[in-house]
């Protein structure tokens, strides 16, 4: 993998830049579409790629690990053989669901031991096995082993779990670069930035990350219920010192406006289920707000879901009509409401990236973050 960085606003951080890999080009900043399972839910491959047109898509390593399985996997050829989906893919390492899983896991320093939540199977994940389970996976770019610590968090705990994800990365980084791909195609590793939100931790973290000279680095730990304000405060403190010249992925973040703040703090990638999952409950972003097609409101407005978007079924289809189909259950309905919102997060980054390149992203920025947070 490769990144040029192109263009840098000169009154923010935000950045323009290219990433290479075997499996096509990334312009960032970037959002990554999140498909959990091995799948984007409510969206074929072909509406990712002609559609929304995503440039890449994210994996799940433990949901995939469970189900369907690595044997079948890679018996498929990795995940692009088993779906059908040509472009780049990012892998996370499984480290957010051992957070998430709460009573059903035990973190030790060999590893996390887990039980299943389809059927209890008891588990474990060590990051020589993570690694060796996302090279089966055979994302184009896959994440180092950490833990996610909770919100709010002791300091103690912080750095604890800190430093053993520093060192869980020295492992997770000697079993990478003493494995090749398995599918002919490259990978590369990125490793992760903890510390909750304490400054010095943060500092400590990046610094840590910084010195392994990875091609690529990540956020984590960021956008688990801690205040927007000390997530952009984070975001900006780790921006300063991880390396420009390599891409920085911000994980799990989030709404439009977060998405803008931050690329204002100079991160490149971002991921998030909240336009997909919050598609399905009749939730749509657009760039004049945040619309809830459910409501009395729209029963009989006949105007477009969205005159603007980039997609033509937000353009085709009424909100009365999208509401009537969301009221009646109908599956179409999330269908054009997940189409819409990816729609939209697409063309919210790939405008912000030809704001930076004019010259003219802070303005744009500052008007849009008060836009798309306004409830119509």
């Amino acid at each position: 993998m490769t990144f040029d960085l192109l263009h840098t606003d000169t009154h923010t951080r935000a950045r323009a830049g290219l990433i290479q890999t075997d499996h096509g080009a990334i312009e960032t900043p970037i959002f990554m579409p999140v498909g959990t399972a091995g799948t984007v839910k409510a969206v074929h491959q072909h509406e990712l790629e002609r559609t929304i047109k995503a440039q890449i898509c994210l994996g799940n390593t433990y949901h995939l690990y469970l189900r369907p399985g690595l044997d079948v996997i890679q018996q498929a050829g990795g995940l692009h053989g088993f779906n059908g989906w040509k472009g780049p893919v990012l892998t996370d390492s499984g480290g957010y669901q051992v957070y998430s899983l709460g009573h059903r896991r035990k973190i030790k320093e060999t590893g996390v031991t887990f039980q299943s939540h389809i059927d209890g199977s008891k588990h474990e994940f060590t990051p020589e096995g993570v690694m060796d389970i996302q090279r089966v996976i055979g994302a184009d770019i896959i994440m180092a082993f950490d833990e996610c610590t909770p919100y709010p968090c002791e300091y103690k705990y912080a750095k604890d779990s800190m430093e053993m994800t520093h060192r869980w990365l020295k492992r997770c980084v000697d079993r990478f670069d003493a494995t090749t791909p398995l599918y002919g195609f490259s990978q590369t590793l990125f490793p992760i930035v903890q510390g909750s939100t304490y400054p010095e931790l943060r500092k400590i973290s990046a610094e840590t990350i910084a010195s392994f000279g990875r091609e690529g680095n990540a956020i984590g730990g960021l956008s688990v219920g801690e205040p927007a304000e000390e997530m952009y405060e984070m975001t900006e403190l780790v921006t300063e010192i991880l390396p420009k010249d390599k891409p920085r992925y911000l994980m799990g973040v989030g709404t439009p406006d977060n998405i803008l703040e931050c690329i204002a703090r100079g991160i490149d990638m971002f991921d998030c289920v909240l336009p997909t999952r919050n598609a399905r409950h009749g939730v749509l972003y657009t760039a004049e707000g945040i619309i809830h097609i459910r409501n009395l409101q729209w029963k009989n407005d006949f105007s477009p879901i969205d005159a603007e978007s980039p997609i033509e079924t937000s353009r085709v289809h009424s909100k009365a009509y999208l509401r009537h189909l969301f009221i009646n259950e109908e599956i179409l309905a999330m269908q054009i409401a997940t189409l819409h919102n990816l729609g939209f997060y697409l063309w919210l980054v790939k405008e912000a990236r030809k704001q930076i390149i004019n010259g003219t992203f802070s303005a744009w920025k500052n008007k849009m973050v008060q836009q798309v947070a306004m409830k119509r």
